[in-house]
This record gives structure tokens, C-alpha cells and sequence, in this order.
């Protein structure tokens, strides 16, 4: 976790009352761009009416109708679009990746009805890229030229004016980095990375020790974990809830699983710390991946008023967060990352 206090912390906060409760905003990394720490997909009117900024959208969202959605929220002349902050993600890849990213780009504004977002994200590193072998460090580095140029080229077109890394490792952001830098490119502010209590090291060793060196935030999802930390599978899978789903079947395997068994006692404990605190155990959950100071901005994954509204009281939970409740709460995961800092301590 970044250290408190310090003043180039990402987490500087600044509070906005836009109704109830007053959100939160950051710095997107070592970037000059504000985010509310909560983000979203879906439900924009709402999530802007309570203060959220961040919008976070991508090709895949298209097919369910989520661009739809925020073009309806842009056309509302309430709603500047200097107000909102909107990020998409890009699939990358093949042999023309200047092209590649150019063109999902220009189809991914053409959906939303946008001149440009605030941040792209390279999703995932191209897959046909070998990670491994003699051949991976000329093949890997010129991949990564060829994507830092490209997200160079959209940004220097306007059609974008931040560009960041999803699902990405620490060692091939600090590569693209260091192209950037030698190649007097534009090199990324932000990590998309999966965060929640059960999944941690990224996050809270790895991306931490990047802010401090070349300045990358980090924006995080998936704070329920795929909905296992809202407390509605103990040991089963209940009708109509996502794990029963067709094409769920590995989040279904894994909450049937031994360690999804573990995983549920931990939560039945956690419970009874969200109800000492006087919150639901998501709200709870949303607030313990916020007391993290990397964090930028948690987005959340909330599909109806009331999901987002429970979610958006995590912002609440955050100051009852106490060292010693922290520690209660690391005690029963049983899993907190230590950084090569902590060891020497």
C-alpha cells in the first residue's frame, strides 16, 4: 500500500457533495485527470446524480447495449462532457497494431457519439506474443514499440487523451515505459487490474512500486469477486444468480470448490465485522479495496438502483475503516502480500 500522507500520493483526496453521500475524487496515477474513486458501466444517470464521474466502457460492452446507455446520459445537456470522464478498452493485437488500435478506436467513438475519451486501454497483451524463449525479448520489445506508437498516434489525433494498460504485468508496463521514454512516445498513467480480498498481490505490492517509479495508478474492478463476496453463495449456487448462468460454469466450479468453501467461512466472519460497523458485507468489501491509496477508482459492476446505491454507501464504511479493523480484516483472510520493504522491516 502507498505510504500516507505523502504529497505526491495518488490518493490525495478532495470531497464533492453532489447529494448523498459526498463522493470521493483522486488522481488517476500521477496524471493531472480527477476521477470519483467509484467508476462505472451501467446505470449512468444515477451514478452521476450521486457524483460519480468515471464511465468505463469497451468494445465487448457494445453487444450488450451498455453504449447505448451513456449516449443517452451525453445527450442530456445537464451533463457536460467536460464533467465525465470516460475510459474504453481496446483489444490489440495481430501483425498491423497502429491499425489495429486506430480502427477499434475510431468504432468504439463512432458507437458512443464521442470525439475522444479521457483514457484508452490496451486490454490484455497480444496473445501471439511469446512470452518465453530466445526470441522473447526482440519480439515482445517490438510489440510494445508498436503499441506505444499507436497509442501515441490516437492520442496525438485527439481521439484520445490518456492511454493505459489493462490486465497487464508490472514488467511489461515498465517495458512499455521505458520505449516510451527512449522513443520520445507517450507512455501509459494507469492498470486496470483485478482487486478483492481474495486476490491482492498485484494491486498492493506490484503496482505500487510502478507509482513510485514511473508514475502508473492504478484502477481497479471486480471488488465482489465475480459477486462471491456479496454473501449470497454458501456452499450452493441459488436459482437465477450469476454463478448458475450459462457460461459460469467455472465461477460455479470455484464457489463449489474447497477453497470457495474456505473462502465462505472467511466471509461469514467478515459479516460479522460489516455488521459491527453497521453496512452490508459488499459495502464493506467495496470500502476495504478503497482504503488502499493506490487505488484510483474501484469501478463497479452494480446492474440495478439498488445495487448502486448500496454500493456507492461503501464511501461511508471507508472512515470507520480503522487501523485495527484493517488488521482484524487481514487476520481472517489470511493472505496479505508482503513487499521486499515489509521483509527488511
Amino acid at each position: 500500500m502507498y505510504p500516507e500522507s505523502t504529497t505526491d500520493s495518488p490518493a490525495r483526496l478532495s470531497l464533492r457533495q453532489t447529494g448523498s453521500p459526498g463522493m470521493i475524487y483522486r488522481n488517476l496515477g500521477k496524471s493531472g485527470l480527477r476521477v470519483s474513486c467509484l467508476g462505472l458501466e451501467q446505470l449512468m444517470t444515477l451514478a452521476y446524480e450521486n457524483g460519480i464521474n468515471l464511465f468505463d466502457t469497451a468494445e465487448v460492452y457494445a453487444r450488450v447495449g451498455v453504449a447505448a446507455v451513456l449516449t443517452d446520459v451525453l445527450s442530456f445537456s445537464i451533463f457536460r462532457r467536460s464533467s465525465l470522464v470516460i475510459t474504453t478498452k481496446i483489444f490489440w493485437g495481430g501483425k498491423d497494431l497502429l491499425w489495429g488500435l486506430f480502427s477499434g478506436l475510431k468504432a468504439s467513438l463512432e458507437r458512443l457519439q464521442l470525439d475522444y475519451v479521457d483514457v484508452v486501454f490496451a486490454n490484455r497483451p497480444d496473445p501471439n506474443t511469446p512470452m518465453e524463449g530466445n526470441s522473447v525479448c526482440l519480439s515482445r520489445m517490438f510489440t510494445l514499440h508498436q503499441t506505444v506508437r499507436a497509442m501515441t498516434h490516437v492520442i496525438n489525433q485527439g481521439m484520445a487523451m490518456y492511454w493505459g494498460t489493462s490486465r497487464w504485468s508490472p514488467m511489461e508496463i515498465m517495458e512499455a515505459y521505458s520505449v516510451a521514454r527512449q522513443f520520445n512516445q507517450i507512455p501509459p498513467i494507469c492498470e486496470q487490474a483485478e482487486y478483492h480480498m481474495f486476490q491482492r498481490e498485484k494491486v498492493e505490492v506490484q503496482l505500487p512500486e510502478l507509482f513510485h517509479k514511473i508514475g502508473v495508478g492504478a484502477m481497479t474492478w471486480s471488488p465482489l469477486a465475480c459477486g462471491i463476496i456479496s454473501g449470497k453463495y454458501d456452499g450452493r449456487v441459488p436459482p437465477y444468480s450469476r454463478a448458475s448462468l450459462k457460461g459460469y460454469q467455472w465461477l460455479k466450479d470455484k464457489i463449489l470448490s474447497e477453497e470457495g468453501r474456505r473462502q465462505q467461512a472467511k466471509l461469514k466472519e467478515l459479516q460479522a465485522i460489516a455488521e459491527r460497523l453497521g453496512c452490508t458485507l459488499p459495502q464493506l468489501a467495496i470500502a476495504w479495496c478503497l482504503r488502499n491509496e493506490g487505488v484510483s477508482s474501484v469501478l463497479l459492476g452494480a446492474s440495478n438502483t439498488d445495487q448502486l446505491m448500496e454500493n456507492i454507501g461503501a464511501i461511508q464504511v471507508l472512515p470507520k475503516l480503522s487501523s485495527s479493523i484493517t488488521h482484524e480484516v487481514d487476520s481472517i483472510l489470511g493472505n496479505k502480500p508482503y513487499s521486499k520493504k515489509d521483509y527488511r522491516s
